[in-house]
């Protein structure tokens, strides 16, 4: 890259390889003009990265819970500290911190992407006491932002509400995807004549419907479901597909590259979103599952969260959920996969639905936001 383009350095927290937000960003800031440096750590697990812009991945001496978090923000401190830098891009709360102090003490912009509600996530409202430090962060910083944008307009509302700052919203929306297709062998493999259900994520974690989405399996005739993707109860999911004896209907794949992602997604005849409202983080939430799923022309079922609901409703490309309780969810996913005429008329507004929800689209208002940096 030539150094005469402006340095702009992403941090996020993840190993970058399955984070398609970041991803997305990155290369719509490269196309500006920036040269963009991003800034993860590297696992164990962590798979070679291809990327068009410098990427780094910093290995770290803790994996999880509190340790994690310091050693992750010290060392990035250092490490934007003596890197060549004109713009910084915090994702997510977890990143904030070092990049506040450093754009600080170098007088450079700081842009904060908030993937989320962090503060609100479950698995900091069952902790007080950290939950309130991530609060106390966000307090400090956030009010002194110039330019925050988040993944959807009820999170807007709530920092706008709390902060009384302007929050823009760039919502995780998936990259236009050819509708191809699909190789019947491939089909025939993954289904045979049943239909499959998928629900797809890399936080497919507690609350999150998993379980229920297993739990409704031996109610439903002729159907499979695939769960692909990570998260916190893949083992507590595994151990309930072999304690309900569904291995043949019911299979969990890691994730996996996108191309590959999509390919399932399409074979499916139902996406699930199943969030709870356990928290403001999924009550708020707009899984970018939820964008795959239209890429794919495939219908939708997903709980009464506030974004998800409005969303599939506006457009009329699925249904909302009646209930999580096996036999009452049963029913009504029989009766939606039996129903050949509400099926053509959600795969036509998903035809129309798939050109306007595109990262294309949507990178037109992300733009805006660095255009007067680059």
């Amino acid at each position: 890259m030539s150094y005469f383009l402006k340095r702009l350095i992403v941090s996020v927290t993840n190993d970058l390889s399955s984070d398609q937000r970041v991803h997305k960003v990155c290369t719509t800031l490269q196309t500006m003009g920036f040269e963009v440096v991003l800034i993860g750590r590297i696992l164990k697990s962590s798979v070679p990265l291809q990327r068009t812009y410098q990427t780094e991945r910093m290995h770290l001496w803790f994996t999880k819970s509190f340790l994690f978090y310091a050693n992750f923000n010290l060392r990035l401190f250092f490490k934007l500290l003596f890197l060549r830098k004109q713009v910084l891009l915090a994702n997510d709360l977890d990143t904030l911190l070092p990049n506040f102090l450093i754009s600080k003490l170098f007088g450079i912009p700081l842009v904060y992407d908030s993937h989320e509600l962090f503060t609100e996530v479950p698995e900091l409202t069952t902790r007080p006491r950290i939950q309130k430090i991530w609060q106390n962060i966000e307090a400090f910083i956030v009010p002194k932002l110039k330019r925050v944008y988040t993944v959807n307009q009820s999170i807007a509302n709530f920092y706008n509400d709390k902060y009384h700052i302007p929050v823009k919203v760039i919502r995780n929306i998936a990259p236009a995807y050819a509708d191809k297709p699909l190789d019947s062998d491939f089909v025939k493999a993954l289904k045979g004549t049943k239909k499959m259900l998928i629900l797809q994520g890399n936080g497919i974690n507690i609350d999150r419907g998993a379980e229920e989405a297993v739990a409704v399996m031996p109610f439903l005739n002729n159907c499979v479901l695939y769960i692909i993707g990570a998260g916190d109860v893949f083992e507590i999911l595994k151990k309930l597909v072999a304690n309900l004896a569904l291995a043949d209907r019911v299979f969990i794949k890691d994730k996996m590259p996108y191309n590959e992602l999509m390919r399932y997604t399409k074979a499916a005849d139902l996406g699930l979103s199943f969030d709870k409202n356990t928290n403001l983080n999924y009550e708020f939430s707009l899984p970018n599952k939820v964008f795959d799923y239209i890429q794919a022309r495939t219908p939708l079922l997903v709980t009464n969260r506030k974004e998800v609901a409005q969303l599939v409703l506006e457009n009329n490309i699925g249904a909302v959920v009646n209930s999580l309780e096996p036999k009452a969810l049963s029913a009504q996913i029989e009766a939606l996969l039996s129903h050949a005429e509400l099926q053509n008329v959600w795969k036509q507004n998903l035809e129309k639905a798939a050109q306007i929800y595109t990262w294309q689209n949507e990178s037109k208002a992300l733009i805006k936001i660095y255009k007067d940096l680059v």
